[in-house]
């Protein structure tokens, strides 16, 4: 199964669970004031059949079937839509969108709802302009969208299932967890900059970091912070070892980039190169800051993974890793490794053993 099914299935699901949830409670809403609501009459031999479980079936199926289509809808965007594009054109073009999906849905609602429970409403062609139940059951929609989408940029923020964690206060108190960081830097960023000047070097590092975006889901990785034309990638230990993803990622992304290499030579003159330092091991997670609240590590881990990314110049390598990590990965037929040496780290008072790694 590829990276990106694997990405799509995992938002499908959440999608899926989130609306079905959230229309079950609609579901709940209307059910209880069904009789009163405008525009609905339901005559006396259907409404003692009137079933709650069989109308939040009703919901359920809803939110389902509309939980697949939001997923696939906000995946399409996400994938393959322009991320230049501005955000409040996208915005205007999704609502657009999901505004004609709620009107084919409510309408095949009331078409079953009248077989099922003899509910009669019109479902006349443009029956919704001026219904108010559909204009309440839109705002509903909106507010359910803005709240699952705040989910989804928090977790993006702050790592799958911190957002969370962090509102049950977990980090208030510094936590100690394994973990895995990658310093990836630009090469020869200052004669890049000094040639291109500040606008052009400003876009090519937003088109650099535009696709790190892309392979940074398909292998589990976080983004722990932007530092000019450096960024700063973290994992878990464990998502960190599977798959190799905190190598393949490397890999991937300078793949990605040698396929575009026409597009960077033709805007930029030159095609972008990366250098990455990568450690492993116990560090200290904790919340820092009231205003911009986020998540700090501290620990050794981060000082040690800028130190080897660093040293990636001096041997004329692009990618180092410590001992400890290189043993713990298990690289398989795919990748080869070469002992550097034993290398002095600036500010470490112990030198450490390094290991450059390619694919073989």
């Amino acid at each position: 199964m590829s990276k990106t099914l694997k990405t799509f299935l995992h938002y499908l699901w959440q999608s899926i669970l989130f609306w079905t949830i959230t229309m079950l409670l609609w579901g709940v809403f209307r059910f209880f004031g069904l009789e009163d609501s405008p525009g609905i009459l339901i005559n006396a031999e259907s409404q003692h059949n009137l079933d709650m479980t069989e109308i939040l079936s009703l919901f359920a199926l809803a939110g389902f079937l509309f939980g697949i289509l939001y997923a696939t809808i906000e995946f399409v965007f996400e994938k393959y839509g322009s991320k230049r594009r501005a955000i409040g054109l996208t915005v205007v073009m999704k609502t657009i969108i999901y505004l004609f999906i709620i009107i084919l849905l409510s309408t095949s609602m009331i078409e079953l709802g009248g077989e099922l429970f003899g509910v009669e409403k019109s479902n006349e062609l443009g029956w919704w302009r001026s219904d108010k139940s559909f204009w309440v059951t839109v705002l509903y929609f909106m507010l359910s969208s803005l709240i699952f989408s705040f989910i989804k940029i928090a977790n993006e923020k702050f790592g799958p299932g911190i957002f969370l964690k962090m509102l049950w206060g977990t980090y208030k108190n510094p936590k100690e967890e394994k973990r895995i960081f990658m310093f990836l830097d630009l090469k020869s960023s200052t004669s890049i900059a000094e040639t291109l000047g500040h606008l052009k070097y400003s876009q090519l590092i937003q088109d650099c970091f535009y696709d790190l975006n892309e392979v940074v889901p398909q292998y589990a990785a976080e983004i722990y912070q932007y530092v000019g034309d450096e960024a700063v990638l973290s994992w878990s230990y464990s998502k960190g070892l599977a798959n190799n993803n905190c190598v393949a990622l490397f890999f991937a992304f300078q793949t990605l980039l040698n396929t575009r290499s026409a597009y960077y030579t033709k805007k930029y003159g030159l095609l972008p190169e990366f250098k990455a330092g990568l450690h492993g091991g116990d560090l200290m997670v904790a919340e820092v800051g009231v205003v911009k609240k986020e998540l700090a590590f501290h620990g050794d881990v981060i000082n040690t993974s800028a130190r080897i990314q660093a040293a990636c110049n001096t041997h004329d390598v692009a990618v180092l890793m410590s001992e400890k990590l290189k043993e713990d990965l298990k690289v398989g037929h795919r990748y080869s490794t070469q002992f550097i040496g034993n290398l002095p780290l600036k500010g470490k008072k112990e030198a450490s053993n390094v290991y450059t790694i390619f694919e073989a």
